[in-house]
């Protein structure tokens, strides 16, 4: 006898059981390599001793990151939002758009965050934009939940040992993993100010002690008014170690004017906001805050987001999308992979990243990174004199140690509207993104306070490029008072004004000055970029250049 079987009811079996070998292999499955490659080329290539084993017990900060979704078409956006024959030209994206568009998916992000916490991982930090996950846990549990085995080899150029996996992590999550950063410290990220000791050469023409320049020397010479300050605006500062707000206080008590502008400091990762403990030097992150807020004395916050891994900043700063401008004076190891989507992102949203070039003359000895990225601010150095102590903008050559050159990533090329500006005379590239963008004061020549002391001699691109941002904050209230847009990614705007006649009445054009293997030279070169800003000439010019 022949039985007939329900066609419905054959599926449902034939479903269930393709469920269950779904299940079985998925437990069976090997785990699931990270899209990039974390393992440092020294310990992959087996070019440096292994010398110990870190304890057990040693706590790891790390931060994971999931890839971003339709970055040609994120592409194809930032083209048409920085087109002024666009419709979309400044109609930047929220968070909110930016996120449900190109973020990873909300499945996918909660799975990964679940993951970590049930493989017994702490979760220190989420973003809005589900791109990063901050965790931390013992070299033991990184151990076992990356299947890797950490150790301690001996650097190939430094007097220290750095901590590093033996081989590239592999997770038991279907969920796709960009990078795990933090699984080493092979390059340690450096902030990018210079001191001079000696002080009998100085020729400067600031009012601070000893001719030294203080940051109303700069407001002076870089916007000259007094109807701009930044009000309504917040500005961001990316620092990797906490700051002692005493002596930013103790720098305007000093030197004035009041300190007015809230200073909140964000600690992305459960790193430290107060340079305590481990913190032992606050210089970087006080000139920031001290620079910044003098050219902008009127911001209604500045928002310093303090982390141990970079990444973890600017991805706080990006969903955050609070501060219209960001700077970060601290250059660290190159992941292009999980940067750039950031800096894209800021783009995106209207935000305006702005970094130092570095102070050793050449992108080879000052970094290169993150100054090469093509879609942020390069900022790089010059030498300033006024016409006297606190007067008025008199003049600017290139400063001798400012970082600059093509990009050492060959993978990094150059946009079409800087191709537009390279010649023999500036001996850029023309197939790679060259550096910097623009410039500002950097000679060992301002007056800080810092470490609980005040004194003299500082300099390096650190200080332009807060200098700078500040500089943004006038430009971004104007707008605001205009109906305007924020200005937002510089670059596209300020290649584009360059080309045009306005050029020389916007931009100081440093001519003069060389550093390295480059020399300034008219219009844009590789020691200044397009040079420093002009005033309420370039502010106008700026907001402007808004429909």
């Amino acid at each position: 006898m022949r039985v007939c079987q329900n066609p419905a009811r054959l599926w449902s079996l034939q479903l269930a059981a393709a469920l269950v070998c779904v299940v079985l292999c998925a437990a069976d499955a090997a785990p699931l390599a990270t899209l990039t490659r974390n393992v440092p080329s020294a310990v992959a290539y087996n070019l440096v001793p292994r010398v110990g084993t870190p304890p057990a017990t040693l706590k790891l900060h790390l931060a994971i990151t999931l890839p971003m979704r339709n970055q040609a078409e994120l592409d194809s956006v930032l083209r048409e939002i920085y087109d002024p024959a666009s419709p979309l030209y400044r109609h930047y994206l929220s968070v909110a758009e930016f996120t449900s568009r190109f973020g990873p998916t909300e499945s996918d992000y909660t799975a990964a965050i679940n993951f970590f916490a049930a493989a017994g991982l702490q979760v220190t930090g989420a973003s809005a934009n589900r791109y990063l996950i901050d965790v931390a846990g013992t070299v033991a549990d990184v151990e076992r939940v990356f299947h890797v085995k950490m150790g301690l080899y001996k650097h190939p150029t430094e007097n220290r040992n750095f901590i590093a996996p033996d081989r590239e992590p592999t997770l038991d999550l279907a969920v796709p993993v960009l990078h795990v950063t933090g699984l080493d410290n092979y390059t340690l990220p450096a902030p990018r100010w210079m001191h001079s000791d000696d002080s009998s050469t100085n020729t400067s023409t600031g009012s601070g002690p000893h001719g030294n320049f203080i940051g109303s020397d700069i407001r002076k010479a870089y916007y000259g008014g007094t109807v701009l300050t930044g009000a309504g605006q917040s500005l961001g500062l990316m620092e990797l170690a906490g700051y002692n707000i005493s002596d930013v206080t103790k720098y305007f008590s000093k030197f004035g004017p009041p300190l007015t502008a809230p200073v909140n400091g964000i600690s992305t990762d459960g790193t430290p906001i107060t340079c305590t403990g481990t913190c032992t030097d606050d210089t970087e992150q006080v000139l920031d805050l001290e620079y910044a807020i003098s050219m902008a004395p009127g911001l209604s916050q500045v928002q310093v987001y303090v982390a141990s891994q970079p990444v973890s900043a600017l991805s706080r700063m990006a969903s955050d999308n609070t501060s219209k401008q960001l700077s970060s004076s601290w250059g660290w190891s190159e992941n292009f992979a999980t940067d750039n989507p950031l800096f894209k992102e800021m783009a995106a949203q209207g935000q305006t990243f702005l970094t130092a070039t570095g102070d050793h003359s050449s992108l080879q000895m000052s970094g290169p990174w993150p100054e090469e990225d093509a879609n942020l601010t390069a900022v790089g150095g010059t030498d300033l004199e006024t016409d006297g102590a606190g007067g008025a903008w008199d003049m600017e050559t290139g400063w001798s140690s400012s970082a600059g050159g093509p990009s050492l990533d060959p993978t990094i090329p150059i946009k079409s509207y800087q191709l537009q500006l390279i010649n023999s005379a500036n001996d850029g590239s023309l197939a790679l993104r060259n550096v910097p963008d623009i410039a500002g004061d950097a000679n060992t020549d301002n007056y800080i306070c810092a470490n609980k002391t005040c004194s003299g001699g500082y300099g390096g691109t650190s200080f332009a490029s807060p200098i700078w941002a500040g500089f943004i904050a006038l430009a971004n209230q104007q707008a605001a008072a205009n109906g305007k847009p924020m200005v937002g990614f510089l670059n596209p705007t300020i290649y584009r004004l360059a080309r045009s006649l306005q050029y020389e009445t916007i931009f100081h054009d440093e001519t003069k000055g060389r550093s390295g293997n480059y020399r300034a030279v008219k219009k844009y070169d590789l020691v200044t970029g397009l040079g420093s800003p002009q005033g309420e000439a370039l502010i106008d010019a700026l907001v402007g250049a808004a429909k």
